[in-house]
């Protein structure tokens, strides 16, 4: 493998630190993402059985105790619960604001390495291009006949940088893609949770008044 890369020529290292860090990045998120999934139904039957009997500290409470941004948001429309339905709203898309950003966290790193592993790779490939007509200029001036094995080097590093420019960006861009779909379910998620809270909440104050 280390022989390998060295006749891929010095363009083989940053494509090797691309796929490191890609590597990095999709380990950390898928694990992030599986640590704030939750079964969001449930869930929100169980807090809206909570608030129903008002035992406002106890839906708190169970926001604590819950990982993920869901749970998060509903917190900060729980915290309001004796407020309008407009401040309640505000408080929940404020809660939102600051943990979408977090789901979004590093993906935009992903992108790009998954965008610029390719183009690594192509200027490998010149690269090793450049050196095969070098080696064509300086034997055509001493008159000496070129032969494949003095071109065989550039050629070959071309193969390999363009190669694992691929290797790295097709894998990368399918996991951001994957990973962007499990944040958009999670979006998803949050804004209809938030919908359900702000109605019960709601629909808890007028009860309350009547």
């Amino acid at each position: 493998m280390f022989t390998t890369i060295i006749k891929g020529g010095p363009v083989m290292y940053p494509i090797i630190l691309c796929s490191i860090i890609a590597f990095a990045i999709v380990i950390e998120r898928v694990y992030h993402l599986h640590r704030a999934r939750i079964d969001t139904r449930k869930f929100m039957d169980e807090i809206a059985n909570v608030l129903k009997r008002n035992k406002i500290m106890e839906a708190i409470e169970m926001c604590d105790n819950t990982p993920g941004p869901i749970a998060h948001i509903l917190k900060a429309g729980v915290l309001k619960h004796d407020r309008p339905k407009h401040e309640i709203k505000e408080s929940i898309e404020e809660a939102g604001l600051y943990e979408v950003p977090r789901l979004e966290k590093r993906l935009p790193m992903l992108a790009t390495i998954a965008h610029i592993a390719p183009l690594l790779g192509l200027l490998g490939t010149v690269v090793g291009m450049v050196g095969c007509f070098q080696v064509i200029q300086e034997k055509s001036t001493s008159l000496n006949a070129v032969s494949p094995g003095d071109l065989a080097g550039g050629i070959w590093a071309a193969l390999l940088t363009t190669a694992a420019g691929l290797v790295v960006a097709i894998p990368t861009y399918v996991a951001y893609n994957y990973l962007v779909n499990k944040v958009n379910s999670l979006v998803l998620d949050m804004e209809r949770s938030a919908t359900d809270l702000t109605n019960i909440l709601t629909q808890r104050g007028k009860d309350y008044e009547v």
